[in-house]
């Protein structure tokens, strides 16, 4: 069985076996869904999605999960207008319903989150109102309406969610169903109402999917994956496509896994589902792992942030090419925070900006002027890319390719940043770019790259330097890290891994505070301590003399003195040149200003975009 394979869902076909799930997009107007909706979903089946679930909407009013979460009762035009996107493409196309319950927020209602019993909730600390008799029908009702409002929209039928952030979750859980009556004598009986009211609503000719946590990471009192045989023996007959996920409020990091995570995969419960189609979910974003799934006995496998990275990944896995790489970072995917961006990829930018962001326009090689590239980085080589999609005889002048990328994929389980840079090498030979050590002079995008920064003491060595492999004299490391990002906690644990005594050194109050975006905030601690890490928080770094560093303590002014061979910076890189106001050359990347790999990207592909149509008008 091939990932390219139809798969048969309730008297539907889907045209491959690969799920684009439901996530987060801040995307809306509103509660409402958008047209950058309808780009986003579309895109995604005219690259090959089998199955497309759209956004779960919240069921009720009371819920609100954050401040653009769609609201069921305002989807209708929007599903539609999906629907009507996808259907040319043979796209099965399902509306995600969900009640987030006490993982929601009370800041836009004002009123009490609802939730099985009086727990409170492990990430907010506030507590639910437990459902009464009249909430629970009031639950049960806003489903099935949902659900009718799906399928008259023009929907193939419905996921219900009972993942990490769902309220019929903890219904199901002992972490927070203490009741007594019988929704929690039975903790099942909610949901199975729920399925029951929904296939009623929609119908017996549309399909019913559930999406189920079955691993809450919390043994004592949550649901395991043994507990959960019975349960999923039972739900599976119910329902016509089956998705097990793991998570909860107590780890919401593993249904959006980084790459520090190794996912499980429950086979044991695809034979207790009997019949019912099962889709594997967790980071799966390898077309080998996905095939060894479906060797396993999943049916289908969801694969959602490797769309959002390539969303043609179905069409060009039959094509027989590579997809561009996930590298599973969240860093631009997970948008559930309180800026509420948009969801975009750090190696697509394109992704989540469909209706504002062009489309690069596919012309036979050589058709257009000869242009060059100064810069074979993330930003040179898209820029490249691009450049050479459109027809352009395109020459990169480089000393070395992919720029600092490689450094970047040296720290601990980074590798993937490998993986990006030779997918933007190979597409760029695909498209025969050539790459030379020539002259820059000339050059129409100018990408070289940044300078290391002012070290923060005397004889600092730039982190860069420490994952490009240079040598540290032996003894202990301080790592000063005032950014609160990745690479400090990477060098970190690189260096731990060596058996080097090492201190983490920020002036920040919370180690890798620019990492609870990511979802890998409490992760990276955890592994930080298991290492061995010392970590000083809200510290700065005075000097650094005779084998001591001096910290002084942001807010009590006390002096810390650690004893260490090397201080290794982990701060901001700088420009890596002057711009100047106007001239022939687009300029991106480090060169601009210290970069990101989404913003090198973005701006590698727009710089590229705009010569290109310079040289049309010109021509």
């Amino acid at each position: 069985m091939r990932l390219t394979d139809p798969l048969p869902l309730a008297g539907r076909t889907a045209p491959s076996r690969v799920l684009f799930g439901p996530h987060e997009t801040n995307l809306g107007s509103g509660r409402a869904l958008s047209p950058r909706h309808v780009a986003y979903y579309a895109r995604r089946a005219v690259g090959g999605a089998g199955v497309v679930v759209v956004e779960a909407a919240s069921v009720h009013p009371s819920d609100q999960p954050s401040e653009r979460a769609p609201l069921a009762a305002a989807c209708a035009p929007g599903w539609a207008a999906v629907g009507d996107a996808c259907r040319p493409h043979g796209t099965v196309v399902l509306a995600g319903l969900t009640h987030t319950g006490g993982q929601g927020s009370s800041a836009w209602t004002r009123a009490a989150l609802w939730g099985p019993s009086r727990v409170p909730d492990v990430v907010t600390r506030e507590v639910p109102q437990p459902l009464d008799d009249e909430a629970l029908g009031a639950l049960v009702a806003g489903f099935a309406g949902a659900a009718a409002t799906a399928v008259a929209a023009g929907l193939d039928g419905v996921e219900v969610d009972a993942g990490p952030r769902s309220l019929l979750r903890q219904f199901l859980s002992g972490l927070t169903n203490r009741r007594t009556d019988a929704h929690g004598a039975d903790r099942s009986l909610l949901l199975r109402e729920v399925l029951a009211a929904v296939r009623a609503a929609q119908g017996p000719d549309r399909l019913l999917a559930l999406r189920l946590s079955v691993d809450e990471s919390a043994p004592w009192a949550g649901l395991t994956p043994s507990s959960c045989l019975a349960l999923v023996a039972g739900l599976a007959p119910l329902v016509d496509l089956l998705t097990l996920v793991r998570g909860s409020a107590l780890d919401l990091a593993a249904y959006r896994p980084t790459a520090h995570r190794v996912p499980a995969f429950h086979v044991e419960l695809v034979s207790a589902a009997g019949p019912t189609p099962v889709v594997a979910q967790g980071s799966v974003v390898d077309v080998d792992r996905a095939e060894e799934l479906l060797a396993d006995g999943y049916a289908a496998v969801e694969m959602t942030r490797a769309q959002i990275a390539d969303a043609t990944l179905v069409a060009t896995v039959r094509a027989g090419r590579r997809p561009r790489p996930c590298l599973l970072c969240n860093q631009a995917c997970q948008v559930l925070d309180t800026r509420n961006p948009p969801v975009s990829c750090v190696v697509d930018p394109r992704s989540g900006h469909e209706t504002t962001e062009p489309d690069v326009d596919v012309a036979d090689p050589g058709t257009r002027p000869r242009v060059v590239v100064a810069g074979a980085g993330p930003a040179g080589l898209e820029a490249a890319r691009v450049l050479a999609l459109r027809g352009h005889d395109v020459e990169v002048v480089a000393p070395a390719v992919a720029g600092l990328l490689p450094v970047v994929a040296a720290a601990p389980r980074r590798e993937r940043f490998q993986d990006f840079a030779d997918w933007l090498v190979g597409e760029c030979a695909r498209l025969g770019v050539t790459v030379t050590e020539g002259r820059t002079d000339d050059a129409d995008v100018v990408a070289t790259g940044g300078l290391a920064g002012v070290p923060v003491v005397p004889g600092a060595v730039p982190a860069a330097d420490v994952l490009a492999g240079g040598q540290l004299p032996d003894g202990p490391v301080v790592v000063h890290d005032p950014v609160g990002g990745p690479v400090g906690v990477g060098v970190a644990e690189l260096l731990a891994g060596t058996g080097r005594a090492v201190t983490l050194a920020t002036p920040d109050d919370l180690v890798g505070s620019g990492l609870g975006a990511t979802g890998d905030l409490a992760d990276a601690n955890g592994r930080l301590a298991r290492a061995g890490v010392r970590r000083e928080t809200a510290v700065l770094l005075r000097s650094w003399a005779a084998g001591v560093a001096v910290l002084e303590h942001r807010w009590s002014g006390a002096v810390v003195e650690v004893p260490c061979a090397a201080v290794v910076d982990a701060g901001h890189r700088l420009p890596g040149r002057v711009l100047p106001d106007e001239g022939r050359e687009h300029f991106a990347g480090d060169v601009v200003a210290p970069r990101t790999v989404l913003d090198a990207v973005l701006e590698g592909r727009r710089a590229a975009l705009a010569v290109s149509d310079r040289e049309a008008v010109d021509a």
